[in-house]
């Protein structure tokens, strides 16, 4: 019964400290670039885009379809960063144990 107790106190302690990730990593905010740097994206640790700057050089009414796919691009790379950095969080709480298949933080 002991072992039960602690163990229970343990997983009430590890939902308190993956809240607590989860409130971090939604403040956190992740930068993707694309292009060699023309094409910078931000977002949180959602993965919601908070901003977008372009340098004003791909900014030509002919190539349209090159910048929006420098944005896709860049999107991707931030998305990427962000699933690293929540990854990276999670390991710390549970000691390196991964999530079950399927589970997403967000």
């Amino acid at each position: 019964m002991k072992d039960l107790m602690g163990m229970m106190k343990q997983m009430g302690q590890m939902q308190a400290r993956f809240k607590e990730m989860q409130e971090e990593l939604a403040r956190t905010e992740i930068e993707g670039q694309s292009g060699g740097g023309l094409v910078h994206l931000t977002v949180d640790g959602k993965g919601e885009v908070k901003r977008v700057r372009i340098d004003p050089s791909l900014i030509k009414p002919d190539e349209v379809e090159i910048l929006e796919d420098l944005i896709v691009a860049a999107a991707a790379d931030a998305r990427a960063k962000a699933d690293n950095a929540m990854q990276t969080k999670m390991a710390e709480i549970t000691g390196g144990i991964p999530l079950p298949p399927g589970m997403k933080l967000f």
